[in-house]
């Protein structure tokens, strides 16, 4: 399927973030990636992740969520990385931008990673803009605290069952969400979902989602 797509530079008060923007024909949704710690855009497992939910007819943007330069810094002090308030804010920014700026008129999703979860899971309460869908993938939802009670998008978790830390983390996370939720294991899986196959069940399962949530 022809995807128009396209580089853009996503202006925030102070800095100016880059990313990839890309819509099917006749998309029924877009998904902004928040990516993980020490990740960006580039990041090939969310680069797989996006391709499969634009075969499935939904729109795709991903982007930094540190300035080149904040890059730069947090390759050495690592510090911005893990601040999950700030990744929050400006992935309501981003929101803003997509919707307003863009006049992207499409149902909007979110799907973390990592850190990135948590970061989307506190951004959906604060954003003006209705968050449909969430997804996880081998995220820290743990790490959005009193948010998690008040999320109201649809939220996938998604683990591999040989990462046992962060499945009881996403266990208990789980257990505090009062939306509609979900929690799938991926049989042989571990953080990174490098076994053959298991990226691949991610997608599919992030995808299903998205799907049925994106109205």
């Amino acid at each position: 399927m022809p995807v128009a797509g396209r580089e853009v530079e996503i202006p925030l008060e102070d800095i100016t973030l880059h990313g990839a923007l890309e819509l099917p024909p006749g998309a029924t949704g877009i998904v902004a990636f928040v990516h993980g710690s020490g990740s960006s855009r580039h990041s090939p497992r969310n680069q797989m992740v996006a391709r499969q939910l634009r075969e499935g007819g939904l729109g795709t943007l991903l982007f930094d969520l540190l300035s080149a330069e904040e890059e730069r810094v947090d390759a050495v002090t690592r510090h911005l990385r893990f601040d999950i308030a700030l990744l929050a804010r400006r992935l309501v920014a981003v929101t803003d931008w997509l919707v307003e700026s863009q006049r992207v008129d499409l149902p909007v999703g979110y799907f973390g990673s990592s850190t990135g979860a948590a970061a989307a899971l506190i951004a959906e309460t604060r954003t003006p803009h209705e968050i449909y869908a969430i997804v996880s993938r081998g995220g820290r939802p743990d790490l959005a605290g009193d948010a998690l009670r008040v999320v109201r998008a649809a939220t996938l978790l998604i683990v591999g069952g040989e990462d046992p830390q962060v499945l009881a983390l996403n266990c208990e996370a789980s257990e505090l969400l009062c939306c509609e939720k979900a929690l799938y294991v991926v049989p042989g899986a571990t953080h990174l979902f490098q076994e053959p196959g298991a990226l691949e069940a991610v997608a599919e399962a992030a995808r299903g989602w998205f799907v049925e949530h994106l109205p």
